[in-house]
């Protein structure tokens, strides 16, 4: 991994809140795609959410679609310029709740796009609500005596939901340990590599912290990651050109 950020990376002040794993990611997608070649033929369509801060530290192409609406977005602008590289890049509120029927769809399609979705398991900027990625007793804004699965459902798991279509390819990775952020980037990089081999539908998960809406320090967020969320979201390849792993 390189240790100076691609050129795409603006220096300077970053909007994503003291903890915030957004900022770790836009850097995986954006080596990838300068290490890749795809510098001046790129394109990544964000959510309105924290997704869409991303756009004031990149000097990058950009596409802002409404919220929920980054792969019917993404999938048009992939239609209409099949050379380029089209990353689809929102949270799991976006990807699983007012998303959720372009994800699937997008998938049954098997469109030809690189999907990112980042779990941190709430509504990040909308003022810490439940997700469908909430854990069970997890405090939210929405759910302040903790997640009751009996009235709100099991986390959701998009690794399930998936499991029956024939897409190129379905990961999850993690940025709280190097070791993870190593493997999640190579997992980015296999998505970006199937699209331009004109593969299909990728999705790359990544488990990341949100201590803002968590209410906890960075450093515990972290040890949440490692302790809790990842014993609920195991981490690895599950799809791979259309075959289960």
């Amino acid at each position: 991994m390189n240790l100076k950020a691609p050129n795409l990376i603006m220096q300077g002040n970053t909007s994503f809140c003291p903890g915030c794993g957004h900022g770790i990611i836009g850097r995986l997608l954006f080596e990838n795609i300068v290490e890749m070649g795809y510098e001046e033929n790129s394109v990544t369509v964000v959510d309105v959410a924290c997704c869409s801060l991303l756009m004031y530290s990149t000097n990058a192409d950009f596409v802002g679609a409404a919220h929920g609406r980054v792969l019917p977005t993404a999938s048009g602008v992939k239609r209409a310029r099949k050379s380029n590289l089209v990353t689809a890049y929102h949270g799991d509120g976006a990807a699983y709740s007012i998303g959720m029927s372009h994800t699937v769809w997008s998938a049954i399609r098997n469109e030809n796009i690189t999907v990112i979705v980042v779990n941190n398991q709430v509504f990040g900027m909308t003022g810490g609500q439940m997700a469908p990625t909430t854990l069970e007793g997890q405090k939210t804004t929405s759910s302040p005596s903790g997640r009751d699965i009996k009235r709100s459902g099991p986390p959701f798991d998009i690794t399930e939901a998936l499991k029956p279509y024939k897409i190129a390819y379905l990961a999850r990775g993690s940025v709280d340990t190097p070791s993870d952020i190593r493997k999640t980037k190579a997992y980015i990089a296999k998505g970006i590599k199937n699209q331009m081999d004109n593969k299909g539908f990728s999705l790359i998960e990544i488990l990341s912290p949100c201590p803002t809406n968590w209410n906890v320090t960075p450093i515990d967020a972290i040890h949440h990651m490692k302790n809790v969320v990842k014993g609920v979201y195991p981490l690895g390849e599950f799809i791979k050109d259309g075959e289960k792993v």
